[in-house]
Parts: structure tokens; sequence; C-alpha cells
């Protein structure tokens, strides 16, 4: 089996599904794809493209574990 590079295209179309399909469950692992798949662009444009998602991405990452550590403070009492 061969990979494939991804196009500009389809990294901004993973990271926009990565964004849409997250959950509190898998946003580590999904942020940190779509932090690979970033990096791995190579025009500021494309990375501008994706900004707003990844900005999405981060913010979900942290009210989820300011969240979860509320609860978890709370079970401790």
């Amino acid at each position: 089996m061969t990979l494939r590079m991804l196009s500009a295209g389809e990294k901004h179309a993973e990271i926009k599904r990565l964004y849409y399909e997250t959950t509190r469950e898998t946003i580590q692992q999904d942020l940190a794809k779509a932090l690979d798949l970033l990096k791995s662009m190579t025009s500021e444009e494309e990375r501008e493209r994706a900004a707003v998602y990844m900005d999405g991405l981060a913010q979900m990452r942290s009210e989820w574990g300011r969240a979860g550590r509320r609860q978890k403070r709370k079970k401790g009492k």
C-alpha cells in the first residue's frame, strides 16, 4: 500500500472535518492531528484558511478541560 500526499484542499477539508466531528473524548487527538496537518501546509494562505477551525478546536479543548476539572473537584469534596 502506498501513501499519497494530501493536497492543500484535502488538508483543509480534514481540519474542517475534525472541527465538526470532535468530541470531549477525542479533542486531544483531533487537535494534535489538526496541528500536524497545519504544520505540513506550505503557504501562509493555506494556514490562514484553516486558522478559524484551529482556533475553534483550541477553544473547545480549553472549555471542555475546565468543565472536566470542575467536575473532578466536585467529586473530590
